[in-house]
């Protein structure tokens, strides 16, 4: 019997780390051509007209399903998190903005705890004591002389999209579902109610440019399309956990193009709370790598 080749589900990873670390640079960018809820609302909007002519293409179904819940979802997971997280980088550095939004599983499991009755085991308690010294050193005394508010809403981001998994569960909107029509439907939502809102929110006007054409059809594209594919398919063909990697390499790569293309050098302390919160990433991802589900009686 031969071993299943994890070469191209691992290559796909490596491809999904790249592209979705290196997003983090394109959206501190655009900062200086467009307010943040006005990209916010044109990425939303071309991402999922993106997915859907992704969904046309492959024939797949276009008919959503659990419709109330799928508008909470894109409300939380698209409406609140991406105008938050480009908000946050107005005065966030890029690296340092991606690593305290990935603090998301940290959210994740207090509040899974708290109501799902999901237990908090072993690992997961040193995980959750690395990211908070991890967190004081990069939102400590650093923070308060630099981008305190930009902190406070990466942060308020990754609490969104904690609490927006929590809601998938407890509606069980992801079991069975196709993860791309989910995604699509979700975006379609959450882009509705970002343009409302930047319409009805005084903003400088847009100064167009390749660059932010640029940034639009990369969000649209190989950061929406593209990335949803490579997602499906790292999920479906890597071990149970394995994915959940992607919680490590995403911010790690928008921490080092960061310092690549933007010349971000954070101090020691902030430097080593990042490392601590990206270290307690790895613990999180390598502990559900190596767990077994419970034996069935």
């Amino acid at each position: 019997m031969t071993r299943p080749s994890f070469a191209g589900p691992v290559a796909a990873l490596l491809l999904l780390w790249l592209i979705w670390g290196y997003n983090w640079v394109v959206m501190k960018r655009v900062v200086d051509f467009a307010d943040p809820l006005d990209f916010s609302a044109l990425r939303a909007l071309f991402g999922a007209l993106t997915l859907f002519a992704t969904l046309l293409v492959l024939r797949r179904p276009l008919r959503p399903v659990r419709v109330p819940g799928l508008l909470l979802m894109g409300l939380l997971q698209n409406t609140a998190f991406l105008a938050l997280i480009q908000m946050a980088l107005v005065s966030g550095a890029a690296g340092r903005t991606a690593v305290l939004v990935y603090t998301m599983p940290f959210w994740l499991l207090p509040l899974a705890w708290l109501t799902l009755g999901e237990r908090i085991r072993g690992l997961q308690w040193l995980a959750i004591a690395m990211a908070a010294v991890g967190l004081a050193l990069v939102v400590g005394p650093a923070g308060f002389g630099g981008s305190l508010q930009g902190s406070g809403l990466a942060l308020a981001a990754g609490l969104c999209w904690a609490v927006a998994t929590i809601v998938a569960r407890r509606l069980g909107i992801q079991q069975g579902a196709d993860l791309l029509l989910l995604t699509a439907w979700q975006m379609l939502f959450g882009a509705i109610a970002l343009c409302v809102i930047a319409w009805l929110v005084p903003s400088r006007p847009i100064e167009w440019s390749d660059y932010l054409v640029g940034a639009l059809v990369y969000n649209a594209v190989p950061a929406t399309a593209l990335a949803w594919i490579l997602w499906l398919f790292v999920v479906r063909s890597l071990p149970a956990g394995a994915a959940g990697l992607s919680s490590l390499g995403i911010p790690l790569v928008g921490v080092l193009a960061g310092a690549i293309e933007l010349g971000e050098r954070p101090p020691l302390s902030e430097l080593l709370g990042m490392g601590l919160i990206l270290a307690a990433l790895a613990v999180i991802g390598l502990r559900a790598l190596f767990s077994r589900p419970p034996a069935s009686g």
